[in-house]
């Protein structure tokens, strides 16, 4: 997923030093997680959706559950999709 980001490690340095100072990561530990989670967030909504289907149904949740907190979890997002019905959050799944 890391290799979506279009954004060099260096132009984060700012925010990996910040990381560095106040915590216990090394910087190459920093500068991974800067990057994962500037991946997470470059998530596409269908990727997010997709993803967290498979995250919850291996927990044993079924579909109907699912797709309820799918839908309760999108407004959260840091970019929040227009509202999706349950039946084209199915679609993003099933096609």
């Amino acid at each position: 997923m890391l290799e979506r980001r279009t954004s060099s490690p260096s132009s984060h340095d700012d925010l990996v030093d910040h990381l560095v100072r106040s915590t216990a990561l090394p910087r190459g530990e920093a500068a991974r997680v800067v990057l994962d989670v500037l991946a997470y967030f470059d998530e596409t909504t269908e990727e997010f959706v997709r993803r967290r289907h498979r995250e919850l149904q291996a927990g044993g949740s079924v579909n109907a559950e699912i797709f309820e907190r799918i839908a309760a979890e999108l407004p959260h997002r840091a970019v929040a999709p227009p509202e999706l019905s349950l039946r084209q959050l199915r679609r993003m799944v099933y096609g």
